[in-house]
């Protein structure tokens, strides 16, 4: 087999395809339950939406800017892949109606019923949904009517819109307007129950059922409404006016996103062709652009909050989340932390270790500083609120916060302004990098001396994530470990200084250098006659450069498993290539999100947590930082757990040359272990040990 680039590398928009491809599969699954099937719908349609404003985008500003793209693209130049993802994403969208359709039949045998406007047919309805109409839907509507003479107002990115068509007596054209359905109501509007049946209408068919009502002011003869919506793109334009601060910019920025060029425009198929035309001339969407024929309803990401309905058998069980063997949170952190590390693994474990440890700085005495990066915040923060509270209290809080976090903007902005009111140091970022890395150091004085404290994760800082994101945190006093750490928030306050770090991997000026050489000694034991094994868990890998140097261990003879949740632009298994790569992807209940690195087995082996992937990006654009694991017990706790998520053989699926998110098929010989539920069995097991 020639290794072209062809047959090297599997394209990264595509790849992240597939990826989507397999939120759906849980979808399609008849082993989740009913209504967990309906939120896996939902954040597909999600995932979807992200993708057209950030990669589509990315890839129409190169077609627009008259670029080939072809190397940067792999083998596809960007009008091709344009067209290859669309092809791809239609289909995709063909296999979401029709698991939709079989959701609902099965919804209609549990007595679920979610009814259509021409299917209001019980008084009680009726009543429900006309009061419903008038006291929450009509004060929210906003209606366009369309004209040739006054400019088309701004359409909102992703919001959903009913495109109105009315036939009006004596008059050759029909008139048109845009009806935006009210993103401040919920979608799925829950009918008062008729025996044991529910009954449930979602909130564009109550707007359907009073189109009379809303527009009985026109004299038409016939009306209709189909849905659409526009997809925009996500690029933030930051102006360079030196006389304003960068929250005032960042701020005008996001405003404008709103008003960023088309990249999706999807539609009701049954919308009528002239309808169609006329609307895609008003609004600007051009061949360019993908354009995607849908179903009657849009803006099925709202299906990730479907009501429950009290029906508990259709929904995952709620494990509660369970504490950390020999950490009592009605005891000081400190205290224990101080004699060893700890591992924090949520959602098996609860993330209000975290909290704690933030909330006991900021009362302690002793405590002197805090410092901490802040990539993600939830809308409620428990973390900002705590490091305000040490502000409070006199201590030295320092906060990193990243305000680009793409999608997060608004809220880490407000959360910034008010930690700057209580007195919190804030900086923002490095010039042209983002930092995406997850630390915290806290300085305590303890006889006369600065002890350091403080944690290090794989994830963000957000209390609501952590609920359904697995992810690594060490909590740890190893004072070389903290030095680093130091050193690091040094690097944020002293940008022109490039620290050297004896313990943290840390990018952009270390990471890439350190992995090739910890893959070459991997080459090296195997060359010396001894093995050679590589373990990554990893969201996405698509540096070709790193990939050739997995190729090129994979040649030599090294052992390499890897489970990707994401982007997976390696090819394993080819003979001659890499026949010693293992690549697996695991969907579950919960968002697979730790990085974590395996070089060598046994005591010999050395394990990092991460907070980077394996990108371009997290290798040269953002500061990312890459932790040993020292402590042998918190190394073996790790590598437990990794073991059990390989051998995950209900919901592993095998990433291979031909992408077809085939699941991994068990031998005769092996027990099922679905490995989200093995590994919180084993924490309960540690826990009543």
């Amino acid at each position: 087999m020639t290794n072209t680039q062809e047959n090297k590398y599997i394209n990264r928009e595509l790849s992240w395809l597939q990826f989507n491809g397999r939120v759906l599969q849980e979808a399609s699954d008849e082993s989740v339950p009913l209504i967990e099937r309906l939120r896996f719908l939902g954040i597909f349609s999600n995932n979807l939406d992200e993708f057209f404003r950030v990669r589509y985008a990315t890839v129409r500003r190169i077609v627009e800017a008259g670029k080939k793209g072809r190397k940067a693209l792999g083998v596809f130049t960007a009008q091709e892949l344009l067209e290859k993802i669309t092809e791809i994403v239609i289909e995709l969208q063909s296999q979401s109606f029709e698991i939709l359709n079989d959701i609902m039949k099965r919804l209609e045998k549990e007595d679920i019923h979610v009814i259509t406007e021409s299917q209001i047919e019980e008084e009680s309805h009726k009543e429900f949904i006309k009061d419903f109409f008038t006291e929450r839907v009509s004060p929210a509507l906003e209606t366009i009517i369309l004209r040739d003479d006054i400019e088309l107002p701004r359409i909102e990115d992703l919001d959903a819109y009913l495109m109105i068509k009315m036939d009006i007596v004596h008059q050759e054209k029909p008139l048109y307007a845009l009806l935006e359905i009210p993103s401040t109501i919920d979608r799925f509007v829950v009918l008062p129950k008729i025996g044991d049946s529910d009954y449930i209408i979602m909130l564009d068919d109550i707007i359907r059922y009073h189109l009379n009502t809303i527009f009985n002011i026109f004299d038409y003869s016939t009306i209709s409404a189909h849905m659409i919506k526009i997809t925009r793109d996500a690029e933030l334009d930051m102006e360079s006016d030196l006389g304003k601060s960068f929250i005032e910019k960042l701020s005008k920025s996001v405003k404008e996103r709103k008003d960023g060029e088309p990249v999706r425009f999807v539609y009701d198929k049954d919308i009528e062709q002239g309808t169609l035309d006329y609307l895609l001339k008003r609004l600007g969407v051009e061949n360019s652009d993908s354009i995607i024929p849908g179903g009657r309803y849009h803006n099925r990401k709202d299906y990730m909050g479907f009501p429950s309905l009290g029906r508990s058998n259709m929904l995952y069980k709620k494990e509660k989340p369970l504490p950390i063997q020999g950490i009592s949170l009605e005891c000081s952190m400190f205290e224990k932390v101080a004699q060893k590390d700890y591992l924090q693994y949520t959602p098996y474990h609860t993330f209000a270790y975290t909290i704690k440890f933030l909330r006991e700085a900021a009362l302690d005495p002793q405590v002197t500083s805090i410092k901490i990066t802040i990539y993600r915040l939830a809308s409620t923060s428990h973390i900002a609120s705590a490091l305000i509270n040490a502000a409070q209290n006199g201590k030295d809080v320092t906060v990193q916060i990243e305000l680009r976090a793409r999608f997060d903007e608004a809220s880490n902005m407000m959360y910034a302004k008010k930690m700057e009111d209580q007195g919190v140091k804030l900086i923002f970022g490095v010039p042209g990098l983002k930092v995406h890395s997850k630390i915290c150091v806290i300085e305590r004085l303890e006889d006369d001396k600065i002890k350091r404290y403080g944690f290090i994760s794989t994830g963000n800082f957000n209390h609501k994530t952590a609920h359904i994101y697995t992810d690594y945190t060490l909590f740890t006093a190893n004072q070389q470990i903290l030095k680093d750490v130091s050193k690091l928030f040094n690097f944020f306050d002293t940008n022109y200084i490039v620290n050297k770090y004896k313990h943290l991997v840390v990018s952009p000026h270390y990471s890439r250098l350190t992995l090739n050489r910890l893959i070459k000694e991997q080459i090296e034991n195997v060359e010396a006659g001894g093995d050679g094994y590589i373990f990554l868990k990893l969201n996405s890998i698509s540096n070709y450069d790193i990939i050739d140097k997995l190729y090129e261990a994979s040649q030599a003879g090294v052992k390499i498993e890897m489970i990707v949740r994401g982007i997976c632009c390696l090819i394993p298994g080819v003979k001659g290539l890499s026949e010693n790569i293992q690549v697996k992807s695991i969907i579950d209940k919960y968002l697979e999100h730790p990085r974590v690195y395996v070089f060598g087995k046994g005591n010999d082996s050395k394990v990092f947590i991460s907070s980077s992937d394996w990108m371009s990006r997290n290798l040269d654009n953002r500061v990312e930082v890459s932790c040993p694991i020292y402590d042998e017990d918190v190394k073996a706790e790790i590598l437990e757990t990794l073991e059990i998520c390989w051998n995950d053989n209900v919901k592993s699926r095998v990433i291979n040359q031909q992408q077809d998110n085939a699941y991994y098929i068990p031998s005769k010989q092996e027990q099922s272990l679905r490995s989200q539920f093995a590994t919180y069995a084993y924490y309960t097991d540690k826990k009543e040990a």
